[in-house]
């Protein structure tokens, strides 16, 4: 990664000439990890969060660093949407860094999602 002053976020360092062949990846059950489904899912018990606490505490700074100028980004965009609109562009876009887009790619695209303030 590197960084560009016209470009105020981390870019990648590298050029995905089709990004959609990354979009298409085999899922499988695995009876370790909780699966996410369609449900609205439920607050952790203590015990849970306390099972990856150590584990992944190393992830951190890394993603609260990564995720503050879109949450940031969000709370200015919800004033002129509304709470779910925001959360959902946000969620969109940070799901799309996750899989390996450039953050201003990623906010590109879901912006052209959009038509009227809508998805």
């Amino acid at each position: 990664m590197f960084y560009n002053s016209q470009q105020p976020y981390p870019q990648q360092s590298y050029y995905q000439p089709y990004p959609e062949q990354h979009l298409h990846y085999q899922y499988h059950y695995d009876p370790r990890f909780p699966q996410s489904g369609p449900a609205i899912p439920t607050e952790p018990t203590e015990q849970q969060i306390q099972q990856y606490a150590s584990q992944f505490q190393h992830l951190k700074q890394p993603v609260l660093n990564l995720v503050k100028p879109w949450v940031e980004y969000g709370v200015k965009e919800a004033k002129y949407t509304s709470v779910p609109h925001a959360m959902t562009e946000i969620a969109a876009i940070t799901y799309l860094i996750g899989k390996g887009y450039n953050p201003t790619v990623a906010h590109y695209i879901v912006e052209s999602w959009e038509k009227n303030e809508q998805f």
